[in-house]
């Protein structure tokens, strides 16, 4: 009876250990292969980094007082066209207080296989893009980018939970860092709450 209940307690003990590695992994890797790390609830907007498309550090702290746009693009995808109403929506607005960032992802339909020097120079070529692309990331799943991670979880934006479910879901966030709206890939970029956003109204 003794050695029975050795051999429980031995049993409880190893499965309490690998409840708590597990959690460690996690907490520190946000799951198995992912490389961001998950980040604490309420996350400063401002706080977040991303690489753009040229690989470069982008500091969110730049961002500071502006209204900011971001959208998970991609150059196969029946919405690509959608990049025409982004660049005019950046030209009549952009600059010190509206800023666009795209962020390139291949998660849906692989619609964005390209490297990062093709996506430039197709940004570029079809539609003059002007304003700042990304890096291209994963916008969900176990590699989500800590950007799409803030964005989607309302733990970490304060503003509520929110799923991409295509290319070219768009995220408005005001001058003050705080979340106010997720748009599906139909939202018009020239439409009267986007532009309205845009232009501070």
């Amino acid at each position: 009876m003794q050695r029975i209940l050795t051999l429980i307690s031995l049993a409880v003990l190893v499965v309490i250990g690998l409840m708590a590695f597990s959690s460690y992994k996690g907490a520190i890797l946000g799951g198995e292969n992912n490389q961001y790390p998950v980040m604490t609830a309420s996350q400063d907007f401002y706080s977040l980094t991303a690489n753009t498309l040229e690989g470069e550090s982008f500091s969110f702290e730049q961002l500071k007082g502006k209204r900011v746009m971001i959208v998970n693009t991609a150059s196969r995808c029946g919405y690509t066209p959608q990049y025409e109403k982004l660049q005019a929506l950046f030209k009549e607005h952009g600059g010190e207080d509206f800023v666009i960032l795209g962020f390139p992802c291949n998660q849906f339909g692989r619609q964005e296989p390209g490297s990062s020097e093709e996506i430039g120079a197709f940004c570029t070529k079809n539609y003059g893009v002007t304003f700042q692309m990304m890096e291209k990331v994963d916008v969900k799943g176990d590699k989500q980018h800590p950007v799409y991670q803030w964005l989607c979880s309302g733990d970490k934006n304060g503003a509520g939970d929110h799923k991409v479910a295509w290319n070219f879901h768009k995220f408005l966030v005001d001058g003050e860092g705080s979340l106010r709206a997720s748009l599906k890939s139909g939202a018009d970029p020239l439409g009267d709450e986007i532009s309205a956003f845009a232009a501070g109204k």
